[in-house]
């Protein structure tokens, strides 16, 4: 691992990663710029990210590619109603001494790809709260610590609800960002049959290892920032919230329930990383507002009215922005 004399150094050197990451991921997935920057922003601030777009987007294909970057161990579980919490976190079993042994589960990885994850019942889903938040699993009573750095990457697929379990809002909030994919343009879209349809296989270079994902997880943390931009992040939170004092006519009219306060921790953590992507040393209000979208729009339930009404989530955080 590279030695940094000192923290503006390493913001430098976080910059310096991130754009190369950027250009070793762009070798495979073609666009997705925007996408790029927020899973990245969220595995340099320590959090999980929920991907939401329709099938054959590349989102598996991006996650598998992010990991090859970052030089991480990468495990992908598929989700189907028949998949059983034993399945993700692993189980205690006999061996031939008559002890009990636990064998781990794919958990045990640094990137874990939750797959379609609404495909799965409560219970299931449920097996990934303990990991998320707590970094370990509890198994017979022993407590198992997961490797470091641990992301939670999943996915669903918005348009194909038949069989499906919504995620309860508990799960949803431990995600930090809510990332959706759009169609590529036609331009990139000719590039990604270009490249898909040759008997060319590209070769992706490590970036980063865990070690120094780990080291600017610190960084980020460290990142001064300002009250004021404190404040905005705090403000807009509260304003989502009905019924109270900082309530905006919008949130009364169309919402039924706002975010709480870690909506408020990682607008503020992912305004100092979007702030170093960008070459900076402290954030702005500006970098708040470019993490408000993916960071509040699961943390927001419309009421009745505003799906009477087809008043979506991102023009209510586009209202209060």
């Amino acid at each position: 691992m590279k030695e940094f004399k000192t923290d503006v150094e390493a913001a430098d050197g976080l910059f310096e990663a991130y754009n190369s990451l950027k250009k070793e991921i762009s070798k495979v997935v073609v666009g997705q710029d925007e996408v790029v920057r927020l899973l990245l922003t969220s595995i340099f601030c320590g959090g999980h990210c929920l991907l939401v777009g329709v099938p054959g987007l590349a989102k598996t294909l991006l996650i598998q590619t992010m990991s090859s970057a970052l030089d991480l161990k990468f495990n992908r579980i598929q989700f189907t109603p028949d998949l059983m919490p034993s399945d993700i976190v692993g189980a205690e079993t006999l061996d031939k001494d008559r002890n009990f042994k636990f064998i781990r589960g794919p958990i045990f990885s640094n990137i874990i790809l939750a797959d379609e994850i609404n495909r799965t019942p409560p219970k299931t889903q449920a097996a990934l709260l303990e990991s998320m938040q707590e970094y370990a699993v509890t198994i017979g009573g022993q407590k198992h610590s997961l490797d470091r750095p641990f992301f939670v990457l999943a996915t669903q697929n918005p348009i194909e609800q038949e069989g499906t379990y919504p995620l309860p809002e508990a799960q949803l909030d431990r995600f930090m960002f809510n990332v959706v994919l759009d169609y590529p343009s036609y331009n990139q879209e000719l590039d990604i049959v270009k490249n898909t349809t040759s008997d060319v296989t590209t070769q992706v270079s490590h970036i980063l290892s865990g070690d120094e994902i780990t080291y600017f997880q610190h960084l980020v943390r460290k990142v001064p920032i300002a009250d004021n931009v404190v404040e905005y992040a705090v403000n807009l939170v509260q304003k989502t919230r009905p019924s109270t004092e900082r309530a905006t006519q919008i949130t009364n009219d169309y919402l039924e329930w706002g975010a709480g306060p870690r909506a408020s921790q990682f607008l503020v953590l992912g305004a100092k990383c979007n702030a170093l992507l960008n070459g900076n040393y402290s954030p702005d209000i500006a970098d708040v507002q470019a993490v408000a979208k993916p960071t509040l729009r699961h943390r927001l339930v419309r009421n009745f009215k505003a799906e009477a009404e087809g008043y979506d989530i991102n023009k209510i955080i586009d209202n209060l922005l």
